[in-house]
């Protein structure tokens, strides 16, 4: 049989175009970013028949890990010098984040059984910025007990609201301590275990993973249960609560879209979208490429896929990617730790977020060590607003700065049947962009995803 007779043909093709790929899915993604992968590997497992398309020759879009050549490309920063070391030793993140151990996103993966193509190590280190000081953040009413953040009374105090936390259970009045917490307010319960405000203040930032003041006067239960995950992930794992994939983040993409194929789903990379198509009633219903078309029940994808008028801006982040010779200095030599600089410590609104990682990741070559600053943008020149994280970081063999705007959709996507997911934010965790992918998988299927998976049975040496 010819390859013209194997071609299928449908009423609703116009003259002149040609069926992509199998012409017909339940839904067509665009864009092969975390969230989106997440998406269509979900999907597919649902039986649902899924084409996927990527403008890059790359999976993992704005998420993607790079080698060498790559990063210094795609900066316009030449030839990397060979003293960093062979190109294949390096996965660079281009959106560095970590895993909250016992998380939402840790949920999905093993909910969806990507943990088999993934290895995952734990992060050595977990740091605010307080004083003018990097403070390892202490988790457990004994680290408490000998943490220098705060006086010995303080600590005290902070022991006793760190038990109830542990043993607070929303089912379970009995656990209540007289503290209804979807009324009382954040601040209230801080203040009720006579706690000061620059305990609150590490405590919100450093490890509930607030990125600013307002959790404190709306209901605490939802800080709290973020506070439960975080010390919940560092007694599972011991040395912090994060976890972080061996060769980068581009692995957790991957790991989806292998999912997705296993389960007959398409993949077309190097391959844009040129026209979105709806019909009378301005819905979507597929997608154009050259002379090519796809139909579809529904479209997904990222903010830069869509006309300006689905989507709005929320923001800038300027994120540095830094090359160091030496571990970040202050934090007992560890490769791979995590600093938050809480905003109002630099007079700021926003937080900024410090990590690295090196060549126990494999993200490296051995001796070269990763940083990343970022932060929401609140001025006009980017470097300034990086400057309190450049700082710590001691000398900076090679930098490298974008500016990147966020997007979120101006609708939730039930009426012209395009969802949309939002721009990664700056924090250097995943636990804001989890609530957001949960969201999307709400809007696109219209039913919550069963989180009740125990993030304990993850079969690996952590």
């Amino acid at each position: 049989m010819t390859e013209e007779q194997e071609k299928k043909t449908f009423d609703w093709l116009p003259e002149g175009m040609e069926p992509l790929a199998d012409g017909e899915y339940d839904a067509i993604i665009m864009g092969t970013g975390l969230k989106e992968c997440v998406i269509s590997g979900l999907l597919s497992v649902q039986g649902m028949r899924v084409l996927q398309m990527d403008r890059n020759n790359y999976y993992g879009a704005d998420c993607a890990s790079l080698n060498l050549t790559n990063l210094y490309k795609k900066f316009n920063a030449g030839t990397p010098p060979e003293s960093l070391g062979a190109n294949r030793d390096f996965n660079v993140d281009l959106i560095p984040k970590f895993i909250m151990a016992c998380g939402n996103l840790t949920k999905m993966l093993l909910h969806t059984k990507v943990t088999r193509y993934l290895e995952f190590k734990s992060i050595e280190g977990s740091y605010v910025y307080k004083a003018g000081k990097i403070l390892k953040v202490p988790a457990t009413p004994e680290e408490a007990l000998r943490s220098p953040l705060m006086g010995l009374f303080e600590k005290r105090r902070f022991r006793g609201f760190l038990l109830f936390v542990d043993q607070y259970d929303e089912t379970k009045p009995e656990t209540f301590q007289g503290k209804d917490l979807t009324v009382m307010t954040m601040r209230q319960l801080y203040e009720s275990f006579g706690l000061v405000p620059d305990t609150h203040q590490f405590i919100s930032h450093a490890m509930c993973l607030e990125l600013d003041e307002a959790h404190l006067d709306q209901p605490a239960l939802a800080t709290v249960k973020e506070l439960q995950t975080y010390c919940y992930s560092l007694s599972r794992y011991g040395t912090s609560p994060y976890i972080y994939p061996v060769y980068g983040l581009g692995g957790l993409p991957e790991g989806f879209s292998r999912l997705c194929a296993i389960h007959g789903g398409t993949f077309m990379l190097n391959r844009d979208v040129d026209e979105i198509i709806y019909n009378d009633k301005g819905e979507a219903i597929g997608v154009k490429s050259g002379n090519e078309m796809a139909r579809a029940k529904f479209i997904v994808g990222d903010p830069s896929y869509f006309p300006n008028e689905k989507v709005r801006a929320t923001g800038q982040i300027v994120r540095c990617i830094c090359f160091l010779n030496h571990p970040i200095p202050n934090c007992g030599d560890l490769e791979s730790v995590q600093i938050i600089i809480p905003g109002p410590q630099v007079n700021r609104k926003n937080d900024i977020f410090v990590c690295s990682i090196a060549s126990a990741h494999n993200v490296s070559a051995k001796g070269i060590y990763i940083a990343i600053v970022s932060t929401k943008m609140e001025g006009k020149e980017a470097d300034k607003e990086v400057i309190p994280g450049l700082a710590l970081l001691g000398h900076i063999m090679q930098r490298f700065t974008m500016v990147a705007t966020t997007y979120e959709p101006v609708s939730d996507g039930n009426k012209d049947k395009c969802y949309i997911s939002s721009s990664f934010d700056a924090s250097s965790h995943f636990e804001g962009d989890v609530d957001d992918l949960l969201s999307l998988y709400k809007r696109v299927t219209g039913k919550d995803l069963d989180m009740n998976i125990n993030a304990d049975s993850v079969e690996a040496d952590y």
